[in-house]
């Protein structure tokens, strides 16, 4: 419930305003309703290239799949049963900027790159089903995964025709990405390298010095970014039934970018 409380105010005013916009353009009778004005910067999208720079914020979630119950094997040899269920219980803000390089493919498609770091964490919570508190409900941890990503998406934009001093589009692409940050004795660890889809939608603003792109977009994570291997370099054995909860991950994000050409 929290997730969709965050989620909905951000992406459905967003969704709501370039909807209208685009539809009023494409579907408006060759706009016989809306009065030309005098365009801003009109040969800017001529260029073979395009450069800026973008600032944005953007929401993390990662998806697991949880094992059930496992055996886990004491020191002294003995085997016994553990069950601890792992959820990532909110979407969590954060900070995004980067470099945009825009190549003119035609007057409708165009090809871009924008190598972007990703400031924010993933809220993780365990539940231990074999330990219970004093009022009977199962343990809980919480860990506060750091993530810090570099990425280099490359996206594939369509633009719907310039009609005074905004121009919509749609994009999609792929987005490899990096993650500089990772405790080594964290329950559960990502990881390093991740791939993920990405598709969004956009309106370029022509202002009379520069123009304003607002975007938003939705990541997709690609395979298991689960960091399989982590269980074994973990020195308290404490933490293995946790770092062992689940089998998969898939990450996520929802961005919200401002680019500045």
């Amino acid at each position: 419930m929290k997730r969709v409380c965050v989620l909905i105010p951000i992406t459905r005013i967003y969704l709501r305003g370039l909807l209208f916009i685009i539809f009023s353009l494409l579907f408006s009778p060759a706009g016989a309703q809306i009065d030309r004005r005098v365009q801003n910067k009109p040969y800017v999208d001529l260029r073979p290239m395009h450069f800026g720079i973008l600032v944005g914020v953007h929401l993390q979630d990662v998806e697991f799949d949880n094992v059930g119950p496992q055996l886990i094997t004491d020191a002294d040899g003995t085997m016994h049963e553990e069950l601890v269920v792992c959820d990532a219980d909110k979407w969590n803000p954060g900070f995004s900027v980067g470099v945009l390089a825009e190549w003119r493919l035609s007057s409708n498609f165009s090809l871009r790159c924008t190598p972007s770091m990703h400031f924010g964490s993933k809220h993780l919570t365990f539940l231990n089903m074999k330990q219970l508190d004093p009022q009977g409900m199962p343990t809980r941890q919480i860990q506060d995964m750091k993530n810090t990503y570099v990425s280099v998406p490359i996206d594939l934009k369509f633009a719907a025709p310039r009609w005074n001093n905004h121009r919509p589009y749609i994009m999609a692409g792929i987005n490899p990405t990096i993650n500089l940050t990772g405790g080594e004795q964290d329950m559960i660890r990502l990881k390093r390298y991740n791939t993920m889809a990405e598709i969004g939608l956009g309106c370029d603003f022509y202002l009379p010095f520069f123009k304003l792109i607002p975007e938003l977009k939705f990541c997709f994570g690609l395979g298991n970014a689960l960091d399989k291997n982590h269980i074994n370099e973990l020195r308290d054995d404490n933490l293995k039934p946790y770092a062992g909860s689940v089998s998969s991950a898939q990450s996520k994000m929802i961005v919200l970018t401002f680019y500045f050409e």
